[in-house]
């Protein structure tokens, strides 16, 4: 059985994050999606909790109709090592032999640690960007195309785009 991972933060979990998820099962049998930066919430850059994430990619997944026996979404706080990180993720997830990254430094770090790796399509990445989802959030401006609609649904429901806002100071309408 193969098996890959495919770490991120998905602050929020967007369509161009599906696509990769979608790319990568055509390569494997199984894939572990690693919620990075799992300590991390309530700030501009991470608003959403590790279990907030958690929900929405399985509300996405489960949506798009990918079965639940196909993944694994595991949680895994940041340490501040680089030089170890990919062994680190090694303890918190079961084996795999691939990783599925465009972040330079996780493809560098993964690597050196003699993993390979598949470098995904960037699948829009200029639309598909957490960074500008939140920021067209915080403006109070459209962004609900860009994720899948169970995860609007949820963010509004939690009130986590009332969240992003109040963590701003931003009162623009």
């Amino acid at each position: 059985m193969l098996r890959g991972i495919y770490p991120g933060r998905f602050q929020p979990f967007h369509l161009g994050h599906l696509s990769v998820v979608k790319w990568a099962l055509e390569r494997v049998d199984e894939l572990i999606i690693i919620v990075g930066s799992a300590q991390e919430s309530h700030t501009l850059n991470n608003p959403f909790t590790a279990g907030e994430r958690i929900e929405m990619i399985r509300m996405a997944l489960k949506e798009y109709g990918i079965p639940t026996d196909r993944y694994y979404i595991i949680p895994i706080p940041d340490i501040l090592m680089n030089n170890v990180w990919a062994y680190h993720v090694k303890m918190y997830v079961p084996a795999f032999q691939k990783v599925f990254a465009r972040n330079p430094l996780v493809v560098r770090l993964f690597k050196e640690a003699g993993v390979e790796i598949d470098i995904p399509p960037a699948f829009n990445r200029e639309k598909y960007n957490s960074t500008l989802i939140r920021k067209l959030i915080i403006m109070n401006e459209e962004w609900k195309d860009l994720v899948p609609s169970s995860v609007y649904n949820y963010i509004k429901s939690i009130k986590g785009d009332e969240r992003l806002k109040e963590i701003t100071g931003s009162d623009k309408k």
